[in-house]
């Protein structure tokens, strides 16, 4: 039982496990509500027993159990997620163990960087006569382990804890040597101002266009009415007589 859990149901109510006769009893009912209470952790940790023995969704505290079931050693420094993640991916890893692939999937999960592997080979002849030139590789095998990390997080790793997973998933005759190499810190470059901002192009002499009279953008007055006449003068028609039929007509007319 974790604990219990503040308004938490319980599937399976005991009032209505009693006879029939106490269903409608409230002080029974009441009685057996309190020992609801009391069981609906139990009940709910039953339906729910799978996802104990899942990694990924099982409490923290149940992950480290689970993990001694794989025989992995878990750093409790680590993130959840990656303790998750080894504990799950143990049977897989075990079944590349003493391979290069298996060590560094698992210096990946413990440091969460792809480390660079090194191998000799250790090839030798054992026919005579001896080949002719060198043979690749050297006789005695090694194995180096070089993780690369960025300035300033070599000290979260565990020396001690990561050679201890390196020899569990290396060859065991095979010796091995683990190196944690640090990103040389980038340099501080001080920003130049003058040199942040390009100089402004000096700008080009500009020629003034001379544009005739009647462009340069002033249009010319109107004329205007002059005693002199030298302006337009308008012209006054007298508009024509209008003859009222009442009226005689012109003497001399035909």
């Amino acid at each position: 039982m974790r604990g219990t859990i503040d308004d938490l149901a319980t599937p399976h109510p005991l009032g209505f496990l009693l006879p029939a006769l106490y269903h409608d009893n409230d002080i029974a009912q009441r009685f057996t509500a309190a020992l609801d209470v009391v069981l609906a952790p139990v009940l709910a940790s039953l339906d729910s027993s799978h996802a104990y023995v899942d990694p990924l969704l099982a409490p923290l505290d149940f992950v480290a159990w689970l993990a001694e079931w794989v025989g992995v050693e878990l750093d409790a420094s680590w993130p959840d997620d990656r303790q998750r993640a080894l504990v799950s991916r143990a049977a897989e890893l075990f079944a590349w163990r003493g391979t290069v692939r298996g060590v560094s999937e698992a210096v990946a999960i413990y440091t969460g960087v792809v480390p660079e592997i090194l191998e000799t080979g250790a090839t030798a002849w054992t026919g005579v006569p001896p080949p002719a030139g060198a043979l690749p590789g050297s006789p005695a095998g090694t194995l180096v382990v070089r993780v690369r990390v960025p300035a300033g997080e070599g000290e979260t790793i565990d020396l001690a804890r990561l050679d201890r997973l390196v020899e569990a998933a290396k060859p065991a005759h095979i010796a091995h040597r683990v190196e944690i190499h640090e990103a040389a810190p980038r340099p501080r470059r001080r920003a130049r101002a003058a040199a942040a901002e390009p100089a402004a192009a000096p700008e080009a002499p500009t020629e003034r266009v001379e544009l005739p009279p009647d462009l340069d953008g002033e249009w010319p007055a109107e004329p205007t009415e002059t005693a002199t006449g030298t302006g337009r003068q308008p012209t006054e028609v007298d508009p024509e007589p209008q003859l009222d039929p009442n009226d005689d007509p012109p003497a001399g007319g035909g």
